[in-house]
């Protein structure tokens, strides 16, 4: 699938990969900011100055930690994204 397609999926609660990542067991998930909000109780935007969380993309990668991502105009551009 496309990038496209894999943000959609992202957006549905599904991990998805490429295909032609070298790594084994990497992929990336979506974390909602309100859900990481409520999990560290803290960022509801309640109090005068405090931060909100936004939704994150996220890295599980192979060494098994979690790690913010971005994209490169390969990955965009890719056509070999599946779900994992």
């Amino acid at each position: 699938m496309n990038f496209g397609q894999a943000i959609e999926a992202l957006k549905q609660g599904k991990q998805v990969a490429r295909e032609g990542w070298n790594g084994k067991g990497m992929f990336l998930y979506l974390i909602r900011g309100n859900e990481l909000a409520a999990a560290l109780k803290y960022g509801f935007g309640e109090y005068h100055g405090e931060p909100t969380f936004t939704d994150l993309v996220v890295m599980k990668t192979t060494d098994n930690k979690l790690a913010g991502w971005l994209a490169s105009q390969t990955d965009m551009l890719a056509e070999d994204w599946v779900i994992v």
